[in-house]
């Protein structure tokens, strides 16, 4: 299997700060799945943004679909971050248009057939318990409601990596086992998953590797 993500050696700082990531190596393989813990404040989402091409390093080398990113070209940027799903912590939905609306942004930018869009979201929105909300406006919507429609939104175009920023932290205990195993279903059809969480009871109970965040640096372990 080859690595869809690789990173070799990389730093990170903000302006004239220290490194808040220092010497990060590791290669994620085609259709793995891999958990990222650490305390808050050390580094989680910003090692995501730079998976997610929201971010450049400082120093060293980001692999991704077999490109390296300091090469990319602005105008490729846009077509490699279509095969990355993303759940931000803060949601990021459009707040004037449903959440069906919000869910089928990644569907019609492929073009997609209509007919199409409205059976892969009216599906998805029905798996994450929102099939009565779909025409609700996001500020009209729970915290954990409007999570479980970015979570949908970050899905439905079948990525080829998808980065989960604390996708379960704002739903009970049904949600986020059902959203797990949503994850897990994608993984099985070939989507690389990263989970960035907090809880270990997630990570205990699965079959998957972890990665621990501490002081700017990475560690890996087994499940």
């Amino acid at each position: 299997m080859t690595d869809i993500l690789r990173f070799e050696d990389v730093g990170l700082r903000y302006g004239l700060g220290p490194e808040i990531l220092q010497d990060i190596s590791f290669g994620l393989q085609e259709g793995s799945f891999h958990f990222l813990m650490g305390p808050s404040g050390a580094g989680k989402s910003s090692l995501l943004k730079l998976m997610y091409l929201a971010l450049k390093p400082t120093r060293g080398l980001i692999h991704i679909f077999g490109e390296e990113i300091s090469t990319i070209n602005r105008k490729r940027a846009p077509s490699l971050r279509r095969n990355i799903g993303v759940v931000y912590q803060e949601f990021r939905l459009i707040p004037h248009i449903s959440a069906f609306d919000n869910v089928a942004l990644p569907l019609r930018i492929t073009k997609l057939k209509e007919s199409l869009i409205k059976k892969n979201v009216e599906e998805l929105l029905e798996w994450v318990g929102l099939k009565d909300y779909m025409l609700s406006k996001p500020p009209t919507l729970s915290g954990g409601q409007q999570q479980r429609v970015a979570i949908a939104r970050a899905v439905v175009a079948k990525p080829k990596i998808l980065l989960a920023d604390e996708p379960t932290g704002n739903v009970d205990d049904e949600i986020a086992e059902r959203i797990m195993h949503l994850f897990e279903e994608l993984n099985k059809m070939g989507t690389t998953v990263v989970v960035a969480t907090h809880n270990a009871s997630l990570v205990k109970e699965s079959n998957f590797f972890s990665m621990t965040l501490s002081d700017g640096k990475l560690q890996f372990s087994g499940s």
